[in-house]
């Protein structure tokens, strides 16, 4: 409740949209409870963004406070933003050096009494958050969320999970998206749990903490578990105390949830999907679920939430019929922020939301994510699935990790161009890769060229940043027509 105060001291009224633009910390998480209490929007800012990108969601969302940082990766948040015109901002505070000072502004006797009118006062329909989209695909747009919706939908995350009181929940996913935010932090707040935010995921550091603090639950993207995997046997075996991991964000090869298991020592694997049109998430694996489900599938729609898949012409697609993923129900945003244009684009007139990914549904209700729309590329005709493609190589000795584009082709139009990331001390050799490809695919599937790399560009939530793969095969286009 004193950060609610310092958030009424600050002149912040409710309704007030108030950004933080920082890493994860303790900090960070108390910032975020006070906005809530206070009545205000939270407009999480991705760690990122420069100068630029900040401001124009700042301007965008017309956000009056700034809670930021000026030293993190060796960058000062605040200084990037000099020379920007900010007409809407009124006051920018400093998480580390100023709010503490700023905490003790909240105690006082009209800010506190202000503070618990204000938090008694927040109802179920009232917006929480206004997140903006990753812009991967275009300009960010912003993603209004309600109260009702985020605990509804996390209690049953928790308690479906089994997460509970005692369980210790390592948060290494940026709190500016929801898969920080609420799969996080909210879903540990429902279940007691205790949570110990990181700002930056490192493999090594991440196996210290986890050896230290026992950490039971640890939720994250492929990528992080790829970098625990390629720590050696010795560091491994010091994980033994995490039991449960849920994992999504991108296509999750059935060999890296063997591998989990098996060599992480995970004792539940789960799957969910979901977007931030939806307050972060649609489906999810059940506890108990066997594991051909969870390699099979994202889970089963939670319950107040419809799914279906369509084709173009928005008509129901057949069970195990791939067309584009349709949501409805309680957490689908009303609309995106301002943009009633972008609005109509994406949710049509019987409220459903046209996600944009593909995927097929199995007499169950078992929703399986085959790709992106965007991602899929058209060989001589043929649709191809990059996602589909990166499973079946994923399952090449030596391979760790795999990102699948279309790029131009003279003759075909389009082929496969695979970026591959080999296991720590292994080699991947690229014709061996495709002769091992040809073998379990179609001829349009299989990538016309394989490029060994180090790593694979992710965004701050751990995705595949496809674009920029693209641009780089783009560079390199003579070599490839």
């Amino acid at each position: 409740m004193d950060a609610a105060g310092a958030l009424v001291s600050c002149g912040v009224e409710p309704g007030d949209n108030v950004a933080i633009w920082a890493p994860n910390s303790a900090n960070w998480i108390v910032a975020m409870l006070g906005i809530a209490c206070a009545g205000c929007v939270l407009v999480p800012l991705n760690t990122r963004y420069q100068g630029p990108e900040a401001a124009h969601i700042l301007n965008r969302s017309r956000a009056k406070l700034l809670i930021t940082v000026s030293d993190f990766l060796g960058r000062d948040y605040r200084a990037t933003l000099e020379g920007e015109q900010l007409p809407h901002l009124r006051r920018t505070v400093d998480l580390v050096t100023e709010w503490s000072s700023l905490l003790e502004s909240g105690r006082k006797r009209a800010a506190a009494s202000e503070a618990r009118r204000r938090a008694a006062a927040v109802q179920p329909g009232d917006t929480s958050d206004l997140m903006f989209t990753s812009g991967t695909t275009g300009a960010p747009k912003g993603v209004p969320l309600k109260h009702g919706a985020t605990i509804r939908s996390y209690r049953y995350y928790a308690q479906n999970l089994g997460i509970t009181f005692g369980d210790r929940y390592l948060l290494s996913n940026p709190l500016f998206h929801t898969f920080g935010s609420k799969a996080g932090l909210v879903a540990a707040m429902t279940a007691g749990a205790t949570l110990f935010p990181v700002p930056v995921f490192d493999a090594s550091s991440a196996a210290e903490l986890i050896a230290r603090e026992r950490i039971t639950v640890f939720p994250g993207p492929p990528t992080v578990y790829h970098s625990l995997l390629a720590l050696p046997p010795e560091r491994r075996e010091q994980l033994r105390s995490l039991r449960l991991a849920v994992t999504g964000a991108a296509a999750v090869p059935v060999e890296l949830l063997r591998r989990m298991r098996e060599e992480l020592g995970f004792d539940v694997v789960l799957t969910a999907y979901g977007l931030t049109e939806t307050t972060g998430l649609v489906t999810m694996c059940r506890a108990g679920d066997p594991p051909e489900v969870v390699s099979a599938t994202s889970g089963r729609a939670i319950p107040g939430v419809e799914v279906r898949t369509v084709d173009a012409q928005g008509r129901p697609t057949p069970m195990g019929e791939a067309g584009e993923i349709v949501v409805r129900g309680y957490p689908v945003t009303e609309g995106y922020f301002e943009d009633e244009a972008a609005t109509a684009e994406t949710i049509d007139t019987d409220g459903w939301l046209h996600t944009g990914d593909v995927g097929m549904l199995d007499g169950d209700g078992g929703l399986k994510i085959t790709d992106r729309m965007k991602d899929m590329f058209i060989v001589g005709g043929f649709n191809a699935y990059p996602a589909e493609i990166e499973a079946a190589l994923m399952e090449f000795p030596g391979v760790a990790q795999v990102a699948v584009v279309g790029v131009p082709d003279q003759r075909l139009g389009e082929v496969g161009l695979a970026f591959v990331v080999p296991r720590p001390g292994e080699t991947v050799v690229a014709d061996a890769l495709i002769d091992f490809a040809r073998g379990r695919m179609a001829n349009f599937k299989v990538p016309r060229r394989v490029e060994i790399v180090a790593a694979l560009p992710l965004n701050a939530s751990g995705k595949v940043l496809k674009n920029v793969l693209r641009q780089k095969a783009l560079e390199e286009r003579g070599v490839l027509s």
